[in-house]
């Protein structure tokens, strides 16, 4: 099952209580155990989130996730215009710890990163890019538009941004039998930016 997870919903409990994705799990349970979450997805990043319903689907969507067959699409609006429509930002991320906060940041003695990035349109002082993560790195797509020098609107930690986070989990596409294959739509709070760069609801 794919879910679109509105942007500021955690998908697990916080220490601080509120609602969350696994307060649902009850009324999607389909037997004794279950469901579990596939994957994961930021609180702030709206789009599709897999969850098994079957142990059995949650072992085999996890095996691709692990091995790199699940194939992910990504919508985000950043700030300025990239000199390039086209890239590939290839860049280890290592977690920085300080105190009770902490970011991803490039070194090389980090896991391999990998996101090729394509740009869809501009408007406003505004990029509307799609990206396709190679790696599933924690705040990959967030760290790496920031690297590039084009960090997403409303990204405290990598921008110094506020309000929302214009970051979609757009389409998920995993091999299986039958294959899974879901697009999500473009959530109400990036819809005016991406009307301004060319967009057009689909």
């Amino acid at each position: 099952m794919v879910v679109d997870k509105p942007a500021g919903l955690p998908v697990h409990p916080g220490r601080a209580g509120g609602p969350s994705i696994e307060d649902y799990f009850p009324a999607w349970r389909r037997g004794k155990n279950g469901p579990w979450l596939a994957h994961r997805l930021d609180q702030d990043t709206a789009g599709c989130l897999v969850i098994a319903l079957k142990k059995s689907a949650l072992i085999a969507a996890q095996i691709l996730f692990a091995e790199g067959g699940a194939q992910k699409t990504y919508w985000a609006l950043v700030r300025g215009v990239p000199k390039e429509n086209t890239g590939v930002i290839d860049l280890p991320l290592a977690k920085l710890t300080s105190g009770r906060s902490w970011m991803m940041v490039p070194s090389p003695d980090g896991p391999p990163a990998i996101t090729e990035w394509a740009v869809q349109g501009q408007g406003g002082g505004l990029t509307w890019l799609e990206l396709r993560p190679k790696t599933g790195r924690t705040h990959q797509i967030r760290a790496h538009c920031a690297a590039l020098g084009h960090p997403l609107v409303g990204d405290a930690v990598y921008g110094g941004g506020t309000g929302p986070l214009c970051l979609l989990a757009r389409r998920i596409n995993l091999p299986l039998d039958p294959p899974l294959d879901v697009t999500a739509l473009a959530p109400p709070h990036m819809l005016k930016a991406l009307k301004e760069c060319g967009y057009e609801s689909r």
